[in-house]
């Protein structure tokens, strides 16, 4: 646990292209990790930007914690706290391809193949039944019910670096990293 803590205790940028090809796992269901994008306190389009509420708590917790907050009042997104605690940077995972349980996550989103990538945040919570209830999850932990771990790295030649989506705020920073 203390070395997967210290993965995460790093600025936001350097975890997001790490985290590429990490498994995240959520109950019998799990994705490689294909698609992220960075946030720091000092960015006018992280939720930390303005410091820490009752609904961002998490993204000030311990390196490894679990920030889960819905988007546009429809799609949950799930991020991880990175840098050290008090701090509020995360990582947001985007996007995923599946591996295990995919008839699970089928149910839950009928698009979900073998061969089906999910990409957007919205859609990869669906698939992986992730919810407010998550938020400050450790996702450190050797058990519970959302881990991320090592599966394997992706070569810097089949990562795409490019400024972040989905936003209006400082989007020129090359912060979104997709396989």
């Amino acid at each position: 646990m203390a070395g997967r803590r210290r993965f995460f205790a790093r600025s936001a940028p350097i975890v997001a292209r790490q985290l590429l090809g990490w498994e995240l796992v959520v109950g019998p269901c799990s994705v490689v990790i294909t698609e992220t994008e960075a946030y720091t306190n000092d960015d006018p389009a992280s939720h930390s930007f303005r410091g820490m509420t009752a609904r961002n708590r998490s993204m000030f917790g311990d390196p490894g914690t679990v920030y889960v907050y819905l988007s546009y009042g429809m799609h949950w997104c799930v991020n991880i706290a990175t840098g050290p605690a008090g701090v509020g940077e995360a990582v947001l995972l985007r996007g995923g391809f599946p591996l295990r349980a995919i008839e699970v996550m089928a149910l839950r989103r009928p698009s979900v193949r073998l061969s089906t990538k999910l990409t957007g945040p919205g859609r990869l919570t669906q698939a992986l039944g992730i919810d407010r209830a998550f938020d400050g999850t450790d996702v450190t932990a050797e058990e519970g019910p959302l881990l991320v771990r090592p599966r394997w790295r992706y070569s810097d030649d089949v990562v795409r670096i490019t400024p972040r989506i989905g936003i209006t705020k400082a989007v020129e920073r090359p912060w979104r990293f997709t396989v």
